[in-house]
């Protein structure tokens, strides 16, 4: 098969789509990734074929990332301000990807390539979609939490059947947000369709659940092709996951450290979270690894002790295992590199889908959870200091790293893709 694969976001949202590719290659299949510009460089010397789908993105730009991740306003800004307005651009790139060299057999897409059931219903080919965190599926039977509403979480966990109403207000506050895509559909001569926030992106055929059990199991409202295939991993950089030298020796001689990281793209907005993780770990007496990302601004200012290691990345696969603790943004594929370690996390949440995950997580018993508002030295510390002294979430998190492990996210969703275009 030739299959085009396609998404928006930040390297844990392509990273599954390059885990995916590597696989479909491996097995005969010719797989494109259809992705902002951005990306290229770390896709095309995997040998794998690169379409450019606008709107593209700028991985240096602090103000876009601050734009999107803002709490209260972040997804409705994201949305309406960069992926709407070029909801016309996106579904040319992408229509030019699935026709080009003879078509494509298949489409593949996440949630926000909002041009895919578009251009799956224009072409006629079958296309399956993929979300990569239970938040994506809106269950009203388990309620994800609202980033700019986050005490309606508390109502639900008291006041049972309460999700019913907040599946319905999200759909009303959101309800003027996918004009564009509908005026688009307007002017190809197709119908109204579905709401592309909540129902269109979903396929009506196959709808992968990147995503362990451990974090959400199926519920009665999801879409009923939905099919659970465990995590898909991937982190390294056009290939490259070797440790470098440094840092190596760093894990190699002492005792565990902490490791503390913003994950792709919330390392461009970090406020104080370094400053104030490298204060909590020296009043803790521990160890520590700081991932900063490529800015140097970044970076303590005051000069750190040898028991603290800073560099700008390191593949977490690799990273994590040596950890004592993790501490981390939230985000989703963070937090499965984080349960395959099977290492207590301390959850620092942005936006999006990272506040319902690190409630998950914590259900799990293996995280604490501290707002972003309230990050503070001493704060940090309190809490690790309760992960590191109570054996309690390190064996809980050593046991659902044993499920984690058992699932093979990446045969799943491989085996699932050609099976559908078996069907057609």
């Amino acid at each position: 098969m030739r299959i085009v694969l396609s998404t928006f976001g930040t390297f844990g949202d392509v990273n599954p789509l390059i885990g995916l590719s590597l696989e479909l290659k491996r097995r005969g299949h010719t797989p494109v990734l259809a992705v902002p510009e951005m990306f290229r460089e770390k896709i095309e010397p995997l040998g794998i074929e690169f379409a450019r789908v606008r709107p593209d993105q700028d991985p240096k730009d602090k103000r876009l990332v601050a734009m999107i991740y803002d709490i209260k306003h972040g997804t409705e800004r994201g949305l309406r301000e960069f992926l709407f307005p070029s909801i016309r651009e996106s579904y040319e790139d992408l229509l030019a990807a699935v026709k080009d060299k003879g078509g494509a057999d298949l489409l593949v897409a996440g949630e926000l390539a909002y041009a895919a059931p578009i251009v799956a219903e224009k072409t006629g080919m079958p296309w399956a979609s993929y979300v990569l965190a239970p938040f994506s599926y809106f269950s009203a039977y388990d309620p994800p939490v609202l980033p700019p509403y986050p005490l309606l979480a508390k109502v639900q966990s008291v006041i049972p059947g309460t999700g019913q109403i907040v599946a319905r207000f999200a759909r009303y506050v959101t309800r003027e947000w996918p004009e564009p895509v509908y005026a688009l559909r307007r002017q190809l001569g197709l119908p109204r369709g579905k709401d592309p926030i909540f129902d269109a992106k979903h396929s009506d055929r196959l709808a992968l659940a990147l995503f362990s059990r451990v974090l959400g199991e199926p519920q009665k409202d999801w879409p009923r092709q939905a099919r659970i295939t465990g995590f898909v991993y991937y982190d390294g950089d056009a290939g490259r996951q070797e440790l470098e030298p440094g840092l190596q020796q760093f894990l190699e001689t002492g005792p565990a450290p902490l490791v503390f990281t913003l994950g792709s793209a919330a390392v461009l907005d970090p406020g104080n979270f370094y400053e104030e993780s490298a204060q909590a770990a020296e009043a803790l007496g521990q160890r520590a690894v700081l991932l900063v990302g490529h800015d140097k601004a970044n970076r303590p200012k005051r000069r750190l002790p040898e028991s603290i290691f800073v560099t700008d990345y390191a593949p977490y696969s690799r990273l994590f295992p040596y950890a004592s603790v993790v501490i981390h943004q939230g985000g989703v594929g963070t937090t499965a590199q984080a349960l395959r370690a099977g290492k207590p996390m301390l959850v620092m949440p942005y936006s999006h889908d990272q506040p319902d995950n690190a409630r998950r997580v914590r259900r799990l018993g293996v995280a604490e959870v501290i707002g972003r508002p309230h990050y503070q030295a001493q704060r940090a510390a309190q809490a690790l200091r309760k992960l590191l002294e109570d054996r309690s979430y390190a064996e809980r998190a050593a046991a659902v790293a044993q499920q984690v492990c058992a699932e093979d996210g990446v045969a799943a969703a491989c085996n699932a893709l050609e099976s559908l275009f078996a069907e057609k």
